[in-house]
């Protein structure tokens, strides 16, 4: 019985120091833009859990205590809720709104900036019209900035005699606040769609930031295109009225993609595919959603565009000279 006893008191320990550590970093991760007050909560936090557990006896009246000071701060934590009122960094100020009205559509908002570096540019809000009815194809661009599992992914739609027009699915920071993962689980980040320009959202990430950025053009049945910009569009208008959180595990760059293609009517990916984007080309090659002339590898080598877009520089041709040599995969015919 002595066993179990101190068995049931380990596993308690256990769970208490998992219970404690997820609260604090609510706090330490909390949606505040500044670094120094959210160490400060989260100290204070474990000070005051700390000075119960040590001062206060007998010890169940400690671990009582200890309760509801964690579960006042699970609850505000579970009581947070996303905002499109903050001081936002300028990069992500504006949250674009989307007007369609047939083949007609209006977006508001369109990034189109300048950069000298990855931190010193001319920003530049724009609205523009497209005709979907010009819509021909779609393009996958997928950016490595850490480990291979992972990586950026941006949808581009390009409208026959006209510019492409970048889509990318991304945290919305406030001014103070920098990218993290850890962050993007404790509610720290509000999503935004930022419909781009490609020289400034693929430019700005081969150019400036230096990661490693390859383009495939994807083979989808006809119509396709269109109805994934129409999930696109619809989705954003509706965050620049009703804000989410950002979620690295349910709301990242990724899964929205997989979600807005669901939503116009194809699976590609499920489970831990549609969690390890770093894997996407090759998951595609294999299920004929890119051109199959080439092996993979060989492919793979010629739709990195880090050179191409570095020596195209900021040229009004960016878009093209990014994509020339890329292979052309064949149609995909009927619906």
């Amino acid at each position: 019985m002595k066993v179990l006893r101190w068995l049931g008191w380990g596993l308690g320990a256990l769970l208490l120091l998992v219970w404690v550590a997820w609260t604090t970093a609510t706090l330490y991760y909390a949606n505040l833009s500044q670094a120094g007050p959210r160490t400060a909560l989260a100290l204070g936090y474990l000070a005051l859990l700390g000075g119960i557990a040590w001062r206060v006896r007998p010890r169940t009246r400690a671990l009582r205590f200890v309760g509801v000071a964690s579960g006042l701060v699970a609850l505000a934590y579970l009581l947070q809720r996303p905002s499109n009122d903050r001081d936002w960094t300028s990069d992500v100020a504006v949250a674009p709104t989307v007007e369609v009205d047939g083949d007609r559509v209006t977006v508001r908002g369109v990034r189109n900036f300048r950069y000298r570096s990855a931190t010193d540019y001319d920003a530049r809000w724009e609205d523009r019209t497209y005709d979907l009815s010009k819509l021909r194809s779609l393009d996958l661009f997928m950016i490595y900035w850490g480990p291979v599992e992972y990586c950026h992914t941006i949808l581009s739609f390009d409208f026959e005699g006209g510019e492409p027009l970048a889509v990318s699915v991304e945290t919305r920071k406030e001014k103070g606040e920098g990218f993290s993962t850890f962050g993007g689980f404790f509610k720290q980040f509000e999503l935004i769609y930022i419909f781009g320009d490609e020289r400034d959202l693929i430019g700005l990430r081969t150019n400036h930031r230096r990661e490693q950025v390859y383009l495939y053009h994807l083979r989808t049945q006809p119509g396709r295109p269109r109805e994934i910009f129409l999930a696109y569009a619809r989705f954003a208008d509706e965050l620049a009225r009703r804000p989410e959180f950002y979620d690295t595990i349910e709301n990242s760059c990724g899964v929205n993609i997989v979600h807005r293609v669901a939503e116009a009517g194809q699976t590609v990916f499920k489970g831990r595919d549609a969690l390890y984007n770093g894997y996407w080309d090759r998951l595609l090659y294999g299920l004929g959603g890119l051109d199959k002339s080439l092996p993979f590898e060989e492919l793979r080598a010629k739709s990195l565009i880090n050179e191409r877009a570095q020596a195209a520089g900021d040229s009004p041709d960016f878009s093209r000279r990014i994509r020339e040599g890329l292979p052309i995969p064949p149609p995909v015919a009927g619906r």
